[in-house]
């Protein structure tokens, strides 16, 4: 078997978890590194918000060990303001901004629609037509940025890394056929997003891989997963690895996103051990 999963969380510093899923008197900035030696992939969500530092990506590397991969939220200036039109300037300053720094550390960018987005095929067929496959690919784009970039853009080492991309989105609109055939053709996830029922849960196989996103079984973003959820969980993933239904084996990309009561990295690690127990996880 060679597709895998990975398990972990979105996101990483929170208060409310230092004493709790962080032991007492641990350095916050050793939080990502104590986390990284948990899980093999975390989800990073200030890129979501705005264009972050170079330094920082350069440090979460450093962090993080050989194997580990991060998850990368798309900025929100691109979905949710653009509302994925005229992107590539900002498509540059995205890549321009030090993603492209993580170097082999880079996995699936997650592109997050708000709910008010609907399914418009030339604009959906656009953008995911102008996202980059390859990390070299992304330097073309970062070279194209525009004066939002406030420094020069960070190109990458190796230009031959590849790149995935999945989209979330909380319309059922995406679920048409139409849609669908769209996010197959440019081989991108869409994610399956729990988001306890406040917009429907898509499950869609659109790529070689699975991107799934944990927002709460219950209340949004605060709400654990009880044991019976969590194997329901863990059987789904297990299934998308092994290729149980359509015979295609996919990595998978699992995060927590309920960590407003610091649920997410004891979901995660409880999910990460039933599959585990069903012999799936490093591949």
């Amino acid at each position: 078997m060679s597709a895998r999963s990975r398990i972990g969380i979105s996101g990483w510093r929170y208060a409310s978890w230092r004493g709790d899923f962080y032991p007492t008197g641990l350095v916050h900035r050793r939080e990502l590194e104590y986390a990284a030696e948990r899980f093999d992939s975390v989800e990073i969500n200030g890129t979501f918000y705005s264009l972050q530092r170079p330094s920082s990506f350069e440090q979460w590397a450093e962090q993080t060990p050989s194997g580990f991969v991060f998850g990368v939220k798309g900025g929100r200036y691109l979905t949710h303001m653009l509302r994925m039109r005229n992107v590539e300037a900002a498509l540059g300053n995205f890549f321009g901004s030090g993603v492209l720094a993580l170097g082999d550390r880079l996995g699936p960018v997650v592109w997050q629609l708000p709910a008010r987005a609907v399914f418009e095929p030339e604009v959906l067929d656009g953008f995911l037509g102008r996202l980059p496959r390859t990390t070299g690919a992304a330097s073309d784009l970062a070279l194209r940025h525009d004066a939002k970039l406030k420094h020069d853009p960070v190109l990458a080492m190796d230009p031959g890394i590849p790149i995935r991309h999945a989209l979330e989105v909380r319309n059922a609109g995406f679920a048409e056929p139409g849609s669908l055939d769209i996010l197959r053709r440019h081989g991108v996830a869409l994610v399956r997003s729990d988001g306890a029922g406040q917009w429907p849960l898509l499950r869609h196989d659109t790529a070689d891989f699975a991107y799934v996103r944990l927002h709460g079984a219950d209340e949004l973003y605060a709400s654990g997963y009880t044991d019976a959820q969590s194997e329901a969980w863990a059987d789904e993933v297990a299934g998308l690895v092994t290729g149980v239904g359509d015979g295609v084996e996919r990595d998978v990309y699992v995060y927590f996103d309920n960590d407003a009561r610091g649920r997410a990295p004891w979901d995660a690690e409880a999910l990460q051990a039933r599959l585990a127990a069903r012999g799936v996880g490093d591949g």
